[in-house]
């Protein structure tokens, strides 16, 4: 009897030292974490910025996607900064265009908070079925939230062949 009570006792610590670790590993997700691709994730932002545009409006996009402190860099005008910026694009009437882009390229900062896209833009005039190319470059910064917002936008009429 008193062998079995020693058996019973060394077994439970036999099955502790197996089954412990065991489950331990068990619950341990062995799949290592996908990261994010920084570049894709900014280039996504900016393809998701274009289509908002289209949806929703030229307005509507560029009040969402720019930075509070954010400068437009437009045609035969000084940089319109921040809350001018802010104002310009609200004043702006875009009920007879739709804009939209696609990226061509763009890159991310080794720190993650800045980066930058470039690409081809379209401008749809609705009344005269007319349409104008050009290129554009934005510079993106990475909000705490981890959100990309544009803090300049630039872009130029006609694209060459």
């Amino acid at each position: 009897m008193f062998i079995l009570v020693i058996i019973e006792r060394n077994m439970k610590k036999i099955l502790l030292l197996f089954i412990v670790p065991f489950l331990l590993g068990a619950c341990i997700n062995k799949r290592p974490l996908q990261a994010i691709d920084p570049q894709a994730d900014l280039l996504n932002t900016d393809r998701a910025f274009s289509k908002m545009s289209e949806e929703e409006g030229v307005k509507n996009a560029f009040i969402k996607y720019i930075d509070s402190d954010g400068v437009l860099l437009r045609p035969n005008q000084y940089p319109i900064v921040g809350a001018d910026a802010m104002d310009f694009i609200s004043q702006n009437d875009d009920s007879t265009v739709t804009m939209t882009w696609e990226p061509k390229g763009g890159t991310i900062a080794q720190s993650g908070e800045l980066g930058y896209t470039y690409g081809i833009y379209t401008i749809k005039l609705k009344r005269k079925n007319k349409t104008v190319q050009g290129t554009y470059v934005s510079v993106w910064k990475k909000q705490r939230d981890g959100e990309w917002r544009f803090i300049m936008d630039s872009g130029n009429e006609g694209v060459g062949k």
